[in-house]
C-alpha cells in the first residue's frame, strides 16, 4: 500500500494510495471552507452550496449525475463541516474514470440557477426543521453556540432559518467563485488505481471550463491564533420532551497540538465504550442513561472535550454532578494503568479497523492532507498512541478537566437556574 502526492501548477495537490487486493475506488474532493469561514449575513452558505452544486452543470442535469453513479452500483454523496467540505464516491475500479470525470464536473462547471436555488433552499430548511425535531442532535450546535458563542465555529453548519431564507443566488455562487479554488483543493483517491493514472485523469477533468487556470498558487493553511471564546456557562433549549438530552464541555487541544493523541486517549477512558469511566457509574452502577458517550473536537486554534447524556429529566442535575465529580477524580488521580492500556487498545483498534474499506482510507489521506498538509503513516500514528504515559494523561487531564464547564441542554426545562447550583 503506497501513499503518493503530486501538486499541480495550479496548487490542486492530489493523493493516491494503492490498494491492489481490492476491486474498488474512492474519489473525494476536499475543499478547505466551511461553516466557519461564513459571514453572519451568509450563515450556511458553505452547507447550502453543498446541496445546489448536485443541481446541475453545463452538461449534466440532477438526475444525469445522480443516475451516472447509480448506475455501475456506486455509491456518492457530499458533507459539510466547521472546516472543510468533502464531495466524493465509491464505485468498483473499472469505473473510477466515471466518478473522477462526474464528481469533478460539480467542482468546475455546477451552474447554480436561481430556480435551482430556491427548490434547494426548501430541502436546507427542511433539514434544519429535521435538526429541531431531534433533541440529540439539536443539543450538539446548542453546545457549539453555548461553548463559543457568537463566533464563527460557535454558529451551526446548517445556517438558520433566517439566513438561508434570505440569502439569495448571487451571495452563494459568489461564494463558490470566490472559496472553490485550486489551491484550496485536496483530491483523495484509494482502491486498485495507479498515481499517474489518476493524475492524468484528474488533471483532464479538473481542467474543464478552465477551472485550473494558468497561475500558479499554493495552499495557505488555517491560522493556528488561538480563538477567543465569547460563550455562556448555561444554553437551555425548552422542549416537552421525556428525556433530558444534556451535553457538558471543557476546553480541548486545537488541531495542530501534538497532543490530540493523548486526549483521544483520555476522551476514550472517559466514555468511549461500555468499559469507560462515565458508562459505568452512570449506566452500570445506576440505571440513569441509556446512551453515555464522550468525544473530543479540534478545529484550527481550538478545541473542546465533550460529554453526553440522555436521561429522565428529574435525573438530570444528578448525572451533571456525576459527570463533574468523573472529571475531577481523573484531573487530580489521573487513569488507573489498566484503564490506560484500554484506552489505548481502544484508540488504536478503531482507526486500525475504520480503515478497512476504500471510502475510508480516502478519507483519512484527504482529510490529512489538507488538515495537516501531511499524511502520517498508521504506524507512525499508532505509536504515538502507545507512547501516551500515565504522566501525560495526568497532565492533561489536570490542564482540560479542571476548567469551568457549559453546559447544553435540551428538554422540559423552563429556566436555566435549575441548574445553577450544580455548576457552580
Amino acid at each position: 500500500m503506497t501513499v503518493r502526492k503530486t501538486v499541480h501548477p495550479s496548487g490542486l495537490r492530489i493523493v493516491t494510495e494503492e490498494i491492489l487486493n481490492v476491486r474498488s475506488a474512492a474519489f473525494g474532493i476536499w475543499v478547505n471552507v466551511g461553516s466557519r469561514d461564513e459571514s453572519p449575513s451568509v450563515a450556511g452558505a458553505s452547507h447550502f452550496l453543498e446541496h445546489l452544486l448536485f443541481k446541475g452543470t453545463k452538461t449534466r442535469t440532477a438526475l444525469d449525475i445522480s443516475s451516472s453513479i447509480e448506475a455501475v452500483g456506486g455509491e456518492m454523496n457530499a458533507f459539510t463541516s466547521k472546516e472543510y467540505t468533502c464531495f466524493y464516491a465509491r464505485v468498483i475500479d473499472a469505473d473510477l474514470p466515471l466518478a473522477i470525470d462526474v464528481i469533478s464536473d460539480l467542482i468546475t462547471s455546477s451552474l447554480g440557477r436561481p430556480e435551482d436555488v430556491d427548490a434547494e433552499r426548501k430541502v436546507v430548511l427542511e433539514e434544519i426543521s429535521m435538526r429541531d425535531d431531534d433533541p440529540s442532535d439539536l443539543v450538539h450546535d446548542l453546545f457549539a453556540e453555548t461553548f463559543f458563542g457568537d463566533t464563527p465555529v460557535g454558529r451551526p453548519i446548517l445556517g438558520t432559518v433566517e439566513s438561508i431564507t434570505s440569502m439569495s443566488r448571487n451571495s452563494i455562487f459568489n461564494y463558490y467563485k470566490k472559496r472553490y479554488l485550486p489551491e484550496d483543493i485536496v483530491i483523495a483517491v484509494a482502491g486498485n488505481i495507479k498515481h499517474q493514472k489518476v493524475i492524468d485523469a484528474v488533471v483532464k477533468a479538473m481542467s474543464r471550463d478552465g477551472f485550473l487556470g494558468d497561475t500558479k498558487s499554493e495552499f495557505k493553511m488555517r491560522s493556528t491564533a488561538k480563538v477567543k471564546r465569547h460563550g455562556e456557562r448555561i444554553g437551555l433549549i425548552h422542549r416537552k420532551t421525556e428525556q433530558a438530552h444534556l451535553f457538558l464541555g471543557v476546553d480541548g487541544v486545537a488541531r495542530d497540538d501534538q497532543r490530540r493523541f493523548a486526549m483521544s486517549v483520555l476522551s476514550a477512558a472517559l466514555g468511549g465504550g461500555m468499559s469507560s469511566r462515565l458508562f459505568q457509574e452512570i449506566r452500570e452502577k445506576r440505571g440513569l442513561a441509556y446512551s453515555v458517550y464522550s468525544y473530543a473536537q479540534q478545529f484550527a486554534g481550538t478545541g473542546a472535550l465533550g460529554f453526553y447524556a440522555g436521561c429522565t429529566p428529574s435525573k438530570a442535575t444528578e448525572v451533571i454532578s456525576l459527570i463533574r465529580e468523573v472529571l475531577n477524580d481523573v484531573a487530580v488521580y489521573g487513569l488507573t494503568h489498566e484503564e490506560l492500556l484500554r484506552a489505548q487498545g481502544a484508540v488504536k483498534g478503531t482507526l486500525v479497523l475504520s480503515q478497512e474499506d476504500t471510502g475510508s482510507r480516502m478519507s483519512r489521506i484527504g482529510k490529512s492532507e489538507l488538515v495537516h498538509g501531511e499524511i502520517q503513516s498508521f504506524d507512525e500514528i499508532l505509536g504515538l498512541i502507545t507512547r501516551v504515559s500515565s504522566s501525560d494523561i495526568r497532565e492533561l487531564a489536570g490542564e482540560f478537566l479542571t476548567k469551568s464547564p457549559t453546559l447544553a441542554i435540551v428538554g422540559p426545562f423552563n429556566k436555566e437556574s435549575v441548574f445553577e447550583k450544580v455548576m457552580a
